[in-house]
Formats: C-alpha cells, structure tokens, sequence
C-alpha cells in the first residue's frame, strides 16, 4: 500500500512538474483536454473489448493522469483541489454502501442497486434518469435508462415477454414502411433497437460490447476477402456480389 502510495504522489509531482515547465501542457485547459480524454476512454475501451491487459495497464495510466491534469487545473483555477476530488469519492462510496459502512440489510447486487437508487433521490436527484449523461452513445444510454427504471420496478417480469415486445416492434416498423412513411420508420426502427437492447439485458449481453465484437469481426473478414481478391489480380470492385459473395464465404470458412 505505501508503494502504492509513494509512486501515486510521484506522478502527482510529475504532473506539477509538467504544467509549470512544459510549453505545450502550460497551455491545456479542460476544454482542451476534452476531446483527448474521450479519446483515452475509447482506447480503454478498445483494449478491454479486446481483453489486452498490458493495453488496459497503460490506457489506465493515460486516464489517470487526465485525472490528475483537471485536478491540476481546478486547483489553478480555486475551483477545488485533488484531495476533494478523493475525498469526494470516498464519501459517495460510503453514503452510498450502507450495506457495509451501516445497517442496511441487502440480499444481493439487486437490493444495492435499488438502495443506490433511493439514496440519489434523497441527495436531490428530482429523477432517477438524472444521472444518465445527456452524451453518452445513444447504445449505452438506452442500456443505462433501462437499468435506472428497473431499479424502481419499471421492468419486463421475464424475457418472454421482452421478445413478445420486440416482434411487436417488428410488426410496427414493417407497416410503416409500407406505408412509406418516413418519419414512421425511423420512429419504430428506434423503438425497435430500443426493445432488443432490452431483450439483450434479460440475456446478460452487453448491446454495445457485443456489437463492437460484430463490427472488428466484420473488418477483419472485409479485409481478408480484399486480400484474396487482390493475389488474384482483382479489386473488389471488379467483382460482382456473386463473386464477391463466393470470397466471403471462403474467408468464413478460414476463420471457423
């Protein structure tokens, strides 16, 4: 714990260090930082979908020192230090685990999810979908509504159901586009993928991580049936969908 400790207070100083002797981190504000940090988080992101530990080791350091940088600069600024952002945390932790740090009875991650919940509404949240941050990737914010209204019992009873509700949807969105209808379609499409990233929750499956799976999946496969079009002296784009279709099937069957 103290090695921990000490290398922590390291980077700490190695961030002071930075921002009153190098030019161009002088010159960061939080509005610069912004689009880095978001960029750091994806790369994270990236290395976790792709289960890269020593990829998540260092993309975690690049956080937290992003950490570290806006910490640096809410001091500048008197707006607060670094030890109010830890002691911030740890507080929230603590109010909001009376299961552990009081005398609150719970029989599992459900129960602490609910109390969870409570507690934020008694800190003033005037709605349980508060907290779900307006620019989060429309998926992921879909996944977090869902989850904020089970916990005040807003939810499907069983995965059935949830199915019926997505052929529902299905049946919705085919009459629209039959009545061609624009604006209709785009409607029920959304509220299409909104009832399978439902579904996907009563099966435990990450909508977004999953997708993100299909997506590397998919360039992967593109990318090989390239290079196999190319060592027979073509481009994809001599080749018709039949073709092309022939090579896709040959590069699945490489990868089985």
């Amino acid at each position: 714990m103290q090695e921990t400790a000490d290398r922590f207070l390291k980077l700490v100083t190695i961030m002071d260090e930075l921002r009153e002797k190098c030019p161009w981190d002088k010159k960061q504000t939080i509005h610069s930082l912004r689009p880095m940090t978001i960029e750091e988080l994806y790369e994270l992101t990236d290395a976790i979908t792709s289960n890269d530990w020593q990829g998540i080791k260092e993309e975690l350091g690049d956080v937290l020192l992003h950490i570290l940088f806006y910490s640096k600069i809410g001091s500048e600024e008197k707006k607060f230090e670094l030890k109010d952002v830890i002691e911030g945390i740890s507080q929230k932790l603590i109010i909001r685990h009376p299961h552990i740090y009081g005398d609150v009875k719970v029989k599992n991650e459900e129960d602490v999810k609910k109390n969870w919940e409570k507690i934020k509404l008694k800190e003033g949240k005037k709605s349980v979908l508060s907290g779900v941050p307006a620019s989060l990737p429309a998926m992921i914010k879909a996944t977090r509504i869902q989850e904020k209204a089970k916990q005040v019992g807003f939810e499907w009873d069983n995965a059935a159901d949830v199915w019926k509700k997505v052929e529902e949807e299905m049946g919705e969105l085919q009459e629209a586009i039959e009545l061609k209808n624009q604006a209709h379609v785009e409607e029920e499409f959304g509220d299409l993928l909104f009832s399978l990233i439902n579904y996907a929750r009563f099966l435990n499956v990450d909508a977004e991580g999953v997708l993100e799976k299909t997506n590397k999946k998919f360039i992967t496969r593109f990318q090989q049936m390239e290079t196999l079009a190319n060592d027979s002296g073509k481009l994809l784009t001599d080749l018709t969908l039949g073709e092309m279709d022939a090579i896709w099937n040959q590069v699945k069957k490489m990868n089985k």
